[in-house]
């Protein structure tokens, strides 16, 4: 009888220990899940940072051509009259 009383005493140890939350196991997944959250939105934030960026560059640029052109066109008009 010593014996059914130890067994059934591990087997409910055990079944206890089995249903237990593993609070570090869950904190860490919880933490993983945030930093990945946080890396996805720097490198949304730095992905639309670099598009506005390249288009602030390529007004730039158009501009810079336009005023060259009207740079040239000017010399031009000077130069025929």
């Amino acid at each position: 009888m010593k014996n059914v009383a130890i067994v059934t005493a591990a087997v409910l140890a055990l079944s206890l220990a089995a249903c237990n939350k593993n609070n570090a196991e869950n904190n860490a997944a919880n933490e993983t899940a945030v930093e990945n959250t946080a890396t996805t939105d720097v490198n949304a934030a730095g992905n639309e940072v670099t598009a506005n960026a390249d288009e602030a560059l390529n007004a730039a640029a158009s501009e810079t051509n336009a005023a060259g052109n009207d740079v040239a066109n000017a010399q031009n008009a000077v130069e025929n009259k």
